[in-house]
């Protein structure tokens, strides 16, 4: 493929990683979506990740996912990656192919998942895709959902002959992990992107001259990471202590429910009304004391 993209525009900041809410039928239900979306444009975060794992993108056949993307590209004017893995690399080719022509500025691309994966093998997955592919493109490192890590030498490799590499979501829950790949990284490029997973390691990876966060609360409260950012770079120090601790304790909303995309959409769903909180394949339930809970933590 000819290359169709020469943005090099470098993401930074906060970037959400959105939820994907579905009808009572469970069709996807592009009204809240758009509602959802237009919550995130106004808060002013820096950009939103398409079919994320809270977006349930191993939860959606081929359709749905490219109806998302062409969606998606309607319903806001922030930046979009569009999050395109899956087993089958000619699929992710198409998804690619859908979110470049509808404006998208990168897709992510997790390792191959179900087979565990030696360094060479993912450095010749990666390579292999990059040499496919016509615009920007994003690693997401889960290592607790591929079984396999992509570590600093795998992206200084990359880093080195993939240009349109652009970054890197590592969610690794070690900050020292992601601190190497954004040190080691900058040495060899400066449009090089890397996003701490977690919330609570938005201001850690801020400090290690990391390029910000994509993690699940800014869903939630996107107005908190914006602040935060934003006193940040005005060298307010002390708010950004503040506001971290309001992170950490909402974070505890994590550990409710039994599992976390359910208990995020149920959060969405009581703070703002628009969407049902339901989930794909997970069946998981918020009951009203745990409500009630998850709305002691918003409120204290």
């Amino acid at each position: 493929m000819t290359n169709k993209l020469d943005n090099k525009t470098k993401l930074t900041g906060a970037i959400c990683p959105s939820v994907t809410p579905f009808t009572l039928s469970g069709k996807i239900d592009f009204n809240a979506l758009e509602l959802h979306y237009k919550r995130l444009t106004d808060a002013k975060l820096n950009g939103i990740l398409v079919m994320g794992t809270i977006g349930e993108f191993a939860n959606m056949n081929m359709e749905e996912r490219g109806s998302l993307i062409e969606h998606a590209r309607k319903m806001t004017s922030l930046p979009l990656i569009a999050h395109i893995s899956s087993t089958v690399i000619n699929d992710m080719l198409i998804l690619a192919d859908k979110a470049y022509s509808n404006g998208y500025d990168a897709v992510m691309i997790l390792p191959p998942y179900y087979y565990g994966q030696t360094a060479s093998q993912l450095i010749s997955y990666f390579q292999y895709l990059d040499s496919q592919l016509s615009g920007n493109w994003y690693i997401y490192n889960f290592p607790a959902r591929t079984g396999c890590d992509v570590d600093v030498s795998i992206v200084k490799h990359l880093a080195k002959s993939c240009p349109r590499f652009m970054g890197i979501k590592d969610t690794v829950d070690c900050a020292s992990h992601t601190r190497l790949i954004t040190l080691e990284s900058q040495k060899i490029r400066d449009d090089f992107s890397v996003f701490a997973g977690f919330d609570e390691y938005f201001i850690p990876n801020l400090m290690n001259d990391g390029a910000g966060v994509l993690s699940g609360l800014t869903n939630i409260v996107p107005e908190l990471f914006v602040s935060i950012l934003d006193a940040y770079k005005a060298n307010d120090l002390s708010t950004v202590a503040n506001l971290h601790k309001k992170i950490a304790k909402l974070s505890e909303i994590y550990l409710i429910g039994e599992d976390f995309v359910t208990t995020i959409k149920s959060v969405v769903a009581q703070k703002f009304g628009y969407m049902q909180p339901i989930s794909r394949n997970f069946n998981g339930k918020i009951d009203a004391a745990q409500l009630k809970k998850i709305d002691d933590i918003l409120n204290n």
